[in-house]
């Protein structure tokens, strides 16, 4: 009977800093999208909608706090109704009311990974296409398929479509452009072997332009203006938020194919597939915390040392990922030492836990 007791009420503590959560995000990207449009045509329904879309692939990030603070709100009420002693008198222990807490968390966190998240990425993916649709930029593009990568540029009034079989550093091979006018009628293909396009003035080499499937005209060096270099290429794929967990296995292996660097999307897949544990430490480390605590002791302190363990725990997380990105340390220890560092922590707390 308890543990349902327990159970409902730590699902009800989550349940409400998941709202407070919602509202305060809410209320800040609002402020932030009003920004972005307050020059371009758009109603106040349409504001909130385009906000309420963006919201959900923060939230799923914040989690593991969000179960930190509702451990600390769950504990607080059961200890200031002196609930926690009334169940100790009836055989319940410190070790029990932190295996349901863990328990209930690993389980919670796998269903918010299979269901929230991937209701998140796709609502981040219609932001994006949404907020796009206002932008400047929205006649270039650029994916990476089975296929290798594709770009739509637009030049002088001229519709590009570029494809390259390899990525190589600032390089790109096999590079096919279409060249259309404005009506998409073909001028022009131009293939090439290689181009440094670490500038808009792509560098080409041994180049082949075919007008009407005629060659025309071979170079072993030619300059070829375009929108993109590959800073720009890189940065329009780094929200792997808009992507559900089948899309970024498949992104995975469409950067293996094209040679391109996969280290972000395998430290992001990674940071996603270990979150059911991430969510179960953060919850075992605020129960030791809390506790830990002397009935005569305010919980205010605690409630602000849970904070600063969040905000910890973050920058920590932060500082490896950024390492891994740019290879100082592997990807796998960059999730991993973290999260080694915490579950010690925990471990310490253990010791002393059953001793209350």
């Amino acid at each position: 009977m308890y543990k349902k007791y327990l159970t409902f009420l730590f699902l009800k503590k989550i349940f409400y800093v998941l709202i407070t959560f919602y509202c305060l995000i809410f209320i800040l990207n609002l402020f932030e999208e009003i920004s972005f449009f307050k020059d371009l045509p758009i109603n106040k329904f349409e504001l909130i909608i385009i906000t309420f879309l963006n919201i959900h692939s923060t939230i799923f990030l914040i989690f593991p706090f969000i179960f930190l603070i509702a451990v600390q709100l769950f504990f607080i009420e059961i200890n200031e109704k002196y609930e926690f002693d009334l169940l100790k008198v009836n055989g319940l222990t410190n070790l029990k009311v932190i295996s349901i807490i863990g328990v209930i968390s690993f389980f919670l966190g796998i269903i918010i990974l299979i269901t929230f998240y991937n209701i998140s990425a796709k609502l981040k993916f219609l932001y994006l296409n949404t907020k796009n649709s206002f932008s400047a930029d929205d006649k270039y593009l650029a994916v990476i398929n089975e296929n290798g990568l594709w770009i739509k540029d637009n030049v002088s009034n001229m519709q590009l479509i570029i494809n390259a079989k390899k990525i190589n550093n600032d390089t790109i091979e096999d590079v096919i452009i279409n060249v259309f006018d404005e009506q998409f009628r073909l001028k022009k293909t131009i293939k090439s072997k290689t181009a440094n396009i670490k500038d808009n003035n792509w560098k080409l080499d041994d180049t082949v332009i075919f007008v009407d499937n005629q060659v025309i005209e071979e170079k072993d060096k030619f300059l070829f203006y375009s929108n993109f270099t590959i800073e720009r290429i890189s940065r329009l794929f780094k929200d792997l938020s808009s992507l559900n967990l089948i899309e970024l296995l498949k992104l995975r292996v469409d950067y293996k194919n094209l040679n391109y660097d996969s280290d972000e999307v395998d430290l992001y897949l990674k940071k996603i597939f270990v979150f059911p544990l991430q969510v179960t430490i953060m919850s075992l480390i605020s129960s030791i915390l809390m506790l830990n605590i002397k009935k005569t002791k305010s919980y205010t302190g605690y409630l602000l040392i849970g904070i600063l363990s969040s905000v910890i725990i973050y920058y920590m997380n932060m500082i490896f990922s950024v390492l891994a990105t740019s290879k100082i340390i592997p990807v796998n220890l960059s999730i991993f030492i973290p999260m080694f560092i915490i579950f010690c922590f925990t471990l310490m707390g253990f010791i002393r836990i059953n001793e209350k």
